[in-house]
């Protein structure tokens, strides 16, 4: 695979990677939900130098994971608010605080998180169907209409198991 072209792949995770792969995009967006919207708000949040910031935020848009809005004539100035697409990245970066809370924390939690009933949560994914918690040992694969179609070969996925022929 060659990172220019991760978008085209018939894979989800390297179309997704090929929008927010890198680490100033995922600090970006992390920071959206915040409630950061200006440059010069991520800016002085991040470090970031002026060019990646505004390389990263062009990308953004151009994907339609963010808005770019006028909030100012004179001179130009722009916020940047996320699109429900946008909003649909939520469970990602989610589970990327969880795994660095659990992983990367010795210190203990940097923010804790509330939901609209009052109670602190830990973000866990839940099956669709039955509502229980998903664990990746319990979890198997299959292609699916937008996945390349080999019916002999399943693929092979760390950390996953392939489904077992039926006789």
């Amino acid at each position: 695979m060659q990172w220019k072209k991760l978008g085209k792949e018939p894979c989800s995770v390297a179309r997704a990677v090929s929008v927010i792969g890198d680490r100033w995009t995922l600090l970006v967006l992390r920071d959206c939900f915040l409630g950061v919207r200006r440059f010069e708000a991520f800016e002085n949040r991040l470090r970031i130098p002026r060019p990646v910031l505004a390389d990263r935020l062009r990308k953004l848009v151009r994907s339609e994971v963010l808005k770019k809005t006028l909030y100012e004539k004179r001179p130009a100035r722009y916020e940047y608010r996320l699109t429900e697409k946008g909003l649909d990245l939520y469970p990602v970066i989610m589970a990327l605080v969880h795994w660095g809370d659990v992983h990367m924390a010795p210190g203990g939690r940097p923010l804790l998180h509330r939901h609209s009933c009052g109670h602190r949560f830990d973000p866990v994914m839940v099956c669709s169907q039955c509502e229980t918690e998903l664990k990746a040992r319990e979890v198997t694969v299959a292609p699916g209409p937008g996945g390349r179609q080999n019916p002999r070969k399943p693929p092979k996925i760390a950390g996953f198991s392939s489904p077992r022929p039926r006789s």
